[in-house]
Parts: C-alpha cells; sequence; structure tokens
C-alpha cells in the first residue's frame, strides 16, 4: 500500500486540533498527537516543523474555517447569533484562541497582519450595517459577548442558572448586540 502523505498530515492537523485544544502548546505532547494520528514523530516534524509551528497551522485552519462557516455581514446581531452558535458546536476554535492568549499574551501571533486584516472585513461589514458610530468598538463586543458564554461555561451556570438553555442564550446575545450604543 502507498503512503499517502496528504492524508497523513490530515490526521496529523486533526490530531493535533483536539490535543492543542485540550492542553494549549506547552500541554500539548507530540507523542499524543502522533499516536492519535497514526503517524510517526518524524512525519510531524518534517511536514510542520515544531510544535509551535504545528499550533499555528492548525489555529490559521481553524479560524479560516470559522470564517468560512460565519461571513462578516452587516447585521450584528444576526451575525453574533450565527457565532454564538459556531463556538458552541465547535467550541475548539474559541479553546485554541483562548490558549494562544495565554501562552503568547500581548506579543504578536503568527498570521497576525493577515488576522488583522479579517477583523477589518468585519469592521467594514458592521459599517455597510448603517448604524454609524465607532463599527470597531462594536465588532470588539459583538466577539466578546458571542463568545464568552461559550468560553466561561462555569460563569455561566453560576451567574444564568444551571437550567438556563444554551439556545435562549444565543437570541440573548443578539438582543445585547442590538443594544450596543452608535
Amino acid at each position: 500500500m502507498a503512503y499517502d502523505s496528504a492524508a497523513t498530515k490530515e490526521r496529523i492537523l486533526a490530531a493535533a486540533t483536539v490535543e492543542f485544544a485540550a492542553h494549549g502548546v506547552a500541554g500539548a505532547r507530540v507523542d499524543r498527537i502522533a499516536a492519535q494520528a497514526k503517524a510517526n514523530k518524524r512525519a510531524l516534524y518534517d511536514y510542520f516543523g515544531d510544535k509551535n509551528k504545528l499550533f499555528a497551522v492548525v489555529l490559521e485552519r481553524v479560524l479560516a474555517d470559522l470564517a468560512e462557516a460565519v461571513p462578516p455581514s452587516g447585521d450584528l446581531p444576526g451575525y453574533a447569533e450565527r457565532l454564538f452558535a459556531y463556538h458552541r458546536a465547535h467550541p475548539e476554535a474559541l479553546r485554541l484562541v483562548m490558549w494562544e492568549a495565554l501562552e503568547i499574551g500581548d506579543r504578536p501571533v503568527p498570521a497576525e497582519e493577515a488576522r488583522t486584516r479579517h477583523y477589518q472585513d468585519k469592521i467594514d461589514a458592521a459599517e455597510s450595517g448603517g448604524q454609524g458610530g465607532d463599527a470597531r468598538t462594536r465588532v470588539f463586543f459583538t466577539l466578546a459577548l458571542a463568545s464568552w458564554g461559550i468560553a466561561m461555561p462555569q460563569l455561566r451556570r453560576m451567574v444564568l442558572g444551571a437550567d438556563h438553555s444554551l439556545d435562549d442564550l444565543g437570541a440573548e446575545v443578539a438582543r445585547a448586540v442590538r443594544t450596543l450604543p452608535e
């Protein structure tokens, strides 16, 4: 049977996504990624370099999937509701960004210029919605509102109660974004 390098790369990326979402870069283990991917560590290093480079590739891919699934929109409340739903269905995307923040802090992140341009697309879309005012602030708060309830389940449970529905929270996020000042 011929070796399929594309399939091996895909298995490594899938395994690395799970590993990094659970443990961050510092806690992730290349041995576990290789074992889960049914690949050897040498293939991982040959294809992706080191663990930090692999994390950057994983994060770039996850963010590209998110951007495709939830494109920018002039309808920020609708965008917030779709983003909340995406994070609910794909919590690894939010977890990876949180790990990046914990491990990199305020230093520049991989592909920061490209990611900044992507956020500018969101700002431009928000401006096209005709609400006026500072679209940058509205987009920032929209991202925060759409993410926080998924990122902090313990806080959500303690403040809203264990029986508070995530379905209801998604609609409440959209309502909150509607009230953001111009």
